[in-house]
């Protein structure tokens, strides 16, 4: 036995709080606590010996975190407050501490940020970085468990330290039974069978997402609440009033400067939407705008605050700070996103609206001929070849001049009951050219609608061509409305939903019940998958239930996230790495030469070029981090961990897809590699490309309208006459009504925002999250070169508004926060 010693540390913590304000009740009953003894109490755990006749590695005597009663962190606010400790320890026979457990006796949670422990001998510093709430030990079965920030593979893992890496694992996989609290530290799976009320009739009844080969899904985080009374197959929903405390383990929900953020964003949309419709009471013709100038009622006045954010300065609530914003915006109006009148140019149209290159003219149909009929394309080259500047269509193709833009197959299955509904709309194909500038120029665009007969007799359409004159002009403007409208809820529902936010919470989910914190892997990705659960509940909760914000602005309307299921049928993980996203698209073709293997055929395509270097460094700075780790592929083989990881993602998280052929076997370097990097891309830059420019792009209606309400006028139509005579009141009445553009304009502004918590691609949320040297050196060199300058080609288009969605510009001191547009958050976080 050797010489006991004390062993000092500093515990860093945040008492309970309501939003940003300190909880002064919680806090006067854990003083009481304190006076009858009931203390927050730490043990440390040796990682060289065990408890005799156990597995269980030696612990200390409890430890009380001293001075409770006189430490006060902050009059108003929540803020962070330090507790030293003292803990009797003998480092030659339990050697450097490997882990602490941890007791809360008090009446409240707290947040626990970290613990260090000074001078220990032969180490110096220990660090644990815990970032958890820690509840009461009646809500816990066992003690808090935390680890230092070394970094183990399982098999690398101190034998001591074995038991309680493995007991937390069992913890965070819960039972599968009973209804989840906020104190529960469960991740466990469930279908989207949250979205409907029947209870409210027919029209608010929709079908389970996921578990059925009609509408597969991703998994969601499990709640556990009870089914619906109407609808056993339906898990009950929570009022709205309290959506904000929706189960998803207590770590994953906002920290409170963030929801702060978030409610502040919500109140200011609130006030914008009331004071808007409180003025056009008086309006002679309801939920109408009669002109473009109507529309930019929305954006110009308002009230100015003071500048030069002093006011800011002198005020302690985030919430409050964020209301009195002085970056340019006024109360009671919506930004203006852009420019007023380039949207109607057909070049801004070809900018933004690039999606893949057309192999074969003219477009051909994927869908099954035996239920819907014949749909192929009625485009011709005499349709299009008037407006290539006299190049043919076969040359075009060969020399990769022609893309499409194609929302055809993946929407006419549906516009049967979609149009059954207020929204009136086509599936559209839209033929664009690549010009000698480098500049997309749109040709013709087909819309077309299921057969009157039935979807089995194939679909008629309509083509439509550029025309800058007279009425026809005006048709023109219409028909790249309605593509527009198609792009706008396809990009929402598909792009940005389906394709980040619920496709990533499966490997959420499985990373926390299959993989220790101290795991490389865990670590690697961690960073990662912050909010990402809870931004994904709130979304359930408020955006695409059942009557919920999404359904009310969007064109497929009630029927949104069924087609989103339908269309998840074709996911592939593989496919979401850049590089092979950009081959299936047909806007690269391979080339080995290049960095990313592959040669973009739209040399200013700044999402790619932006994103081919994002990727890129990504992929540099994880293949660094594997090889650390996994230097052979067996190693790679026998992580338990793991393989338990990767077999879950397949078989649970992502269930209807466990028997592709496409899904990746983790068995070598380079497989993990490239599941990794994909995981990071589709978190941080794919997500910040998709999202962050919502405003920017479509805060202005007119740009990207969202639902159209009548189909296009035909000659003789009183609509038609309306059309000739007043054309911007006919395009109008076409477009997004005004009080969904109100709630559309809205919503995309509150995502559209970087909260002032922002954790960016290439930082990380403490500076020590692995003792490993050579990492920790790996993911400096990755810092730095997010930072270098980039080659910028044009990439404004007529509306001058610069392409910077994949710009990873911050610094310590100036922040992307706002609607900036700039910045790559590390997580699919709003």
């Amino acid at each position: 036995m050797g010489k006991t010693r004390k062993i000092k540390g500093t515990v860093v913590l945040m008492k309970k709080n309501i939003l940003d304000l300190a909880d002064y009740v919680a806090s006067f009953i854990d003083r009481t606590f304190e006076l009858f003894c009931r203390r927050v109490t730490l043990r440390l755990v040796s990682p060289v010996h065990c408890q005799p006749g156990t597995k269980q590695g030696k612990v200390t005597k409890p430890a009380k975190l001293e001075r409770w009663l006189i430490k006060i962190a902050s009059i108003v606010s929540a803020k962070e407050v330090k507790f030293s400790v003292t803990f009797d320890w003998d480092v030659e026979e339990m050697g450097v501490p490997g882990a602490l457990l941890i007791k809360n006796r008090h009446f409240s949670q707290f947040y626990l940020k970290t613990v260090t422990l000074h001078d220990v001998p032969g180490q110096g510093e220990v660090l644990f970085i815990c970032n958890s709430w820690i509840y009461p030990a009646k809500r816990y079965p066992e003690d808090r468990i935390f680890f230092t920030n070394e970094t183990y593979l399982p098999s690398k893992m101190p034998e001591p330290l074995k038991y309680y890496r493995n007991r937390e694992l069992k913890l965070l996989q819960g039972n599968g039974s009973g209804e989840l609290k906020e104190w529960d530290r469960v991740y466990d799976y469930a279908y989207y069978n949250d979205l409907g009320q029947p209870e409210r009739g027919p029209e608010y009844a929709r079908p389970v997402l996921g578990g059925s080969p009609e509408f597969p899904y991703p998994r969601r985080g499990r709640t556990g609440r009870k089914p619906n009374k109407a609808d056993p197959n339906t898990e009950s929903r929570l009022p709205l009033a309290i959506s904000l405390s929706v189960y998803v383990p207590r770590d994953e929900r906002f920290n409170h400067v963030k929801l702060s953020d978030f409610l502040a964003y919500a109140v200011k949309s609130v006030g914008q939407i009331i004071y808007l419709e409180l003025l056009s009471i008086f309006d002679k013709t309801k939920n109408e705008f009669d002109s473009f100038q109507d529309v930019l009622k929305l954006y110009e006045g308002g009230i100015k605050l003071p500048g030069g954010g002093k006011l800011r300065n002198y005020v302690p609530l985030e919430l409050i700070k964020e209301l009195l914003r002085t970056d340019g915006e006024r109360l009671l109006k919506f930004p203006m996103p852009g420019d007023k009148s380039a949207w109607r140019t057909d070049e801004e149209f070809g900018r933004e609206m690039v999606a893949g290159v057309n192999p074969e003219f003219p477009p051909t149909s994927t869908l099954d001929p035996n239920l819907y009929g014949d749909q192929t394309s009625t485009i011709t080259k005499e349709h299009i070849e008037k407006h290539m500047n006299g190049l043919s269509v076969e040359q075009a193709i060969k020399d990769n001049k022609l893309f499409i833009l194609n929302h055809h197959d993946s929407l006419m299955p549906y516009l049967s009951r979609i149009n059954t509904t207020s929204t009136k709309t086509y599936g559209s194909r839209t033929i664009l050219l690549l010009e000698s500038d480098g500049t997309l120029k749109p040709l013709a665009i087909e819309l077309s609608l299921p057969d009157p007969q039935g979807d089995q007799y194939g679909c008629t359409s309509q083509v439509y061509t550029p025309a800058h004159r007279g009425v026809e002009s005006t048709i023109w403007q219409l028909a790249k409305a309605y593509v527009a409208v198609n792009d706008s809820g396809v990009h929402q529902l598909v792009s940005h939903w389906l394709n980040t936010h619920a496709v990533i919470e499966p490997f959420i989910i499985a990373a926390n019940r299959q993989m220790s914190v101290v795991h490389p892997i865990f670590k690697l990705l961690h960073p990662h998958f912050r909010d990402t659960m809870y931004i994904n509940a709130l979304a359930r909760a408020i955006l695409i239930s059942a009557g919920g914000v999404l359904e009310s602005t969007v064109f497929p309307s009630k029927y949104a996230m069924e087609m989103c299921a339908v269309i998840y049928k074709g996911w592939n993980f593989s496919e979401q790495a850049l590089p092979a996203d950009l081959l299936k698209r047909g806007v690269a073709v391979p080339d080995e030469t290049q960095p990313c293997g592959v040669k973009l055929l739209i040399e200013d395509y700044p999402f790619a070029v932006d994103g081919l270097e994002i990727w890129a460094a990504i992929e540099e700075w994880v293949t660094e981090y594997c090889n650390y780790y996994y230097p052979t592929d067996d190693i790679i083989q026998d992580d338990v961990e793991l393989q338990l990881w990767w077999e879950e993602v397949r078989t649970e998280g992502h269930g209807d897809k466990k028997d592709e052929p496409w899904w990746p076997k983790i068995q070598t370097k380079q497989e993990l590699v490239t599941s990794c990097t994909t995981i990071i891309w589709i978190a941080s830059a794919l997500h910040a490309a998709i999202n962050f420019g919502q405003y920017p792009y479509a805060g202005y209606l007119p740009n990207r309208p969202t639902v159209s309400r009548r189909f296009m006028p035909v000659p003789g139509s009183p609509d038609y006459a309306e059309l000739e005579a007043n054309p911007d009141v006919g395009f109008l009445k076409t477009i997004t009504a005004q009080f969904q553009t109100l709630l559309g304009v809205s919503l995309i502004e509150i995502l559209s925002r970087h909260s002032s918590d922002e954790i960016y691609l290439g930082q990380r949320d403490s500076p020590k999250w692995t003792t490993d040297a050579c990492p920790l050196e790996a993911f400096q060199r990755f810092g730095r070169k997010l930072e270098q300058n980039r080659k910028l080609l044009n990439r404004c288009g007529p509306v001058q508004l610069p392409y910077t969605l994949l710009d990873p510009a911050y610094s310590d001191s100036v922040k992307a926060l706002g609607l900036t547009g700039l910045g790559i958050p590390n997580s699919v976080s709003i």
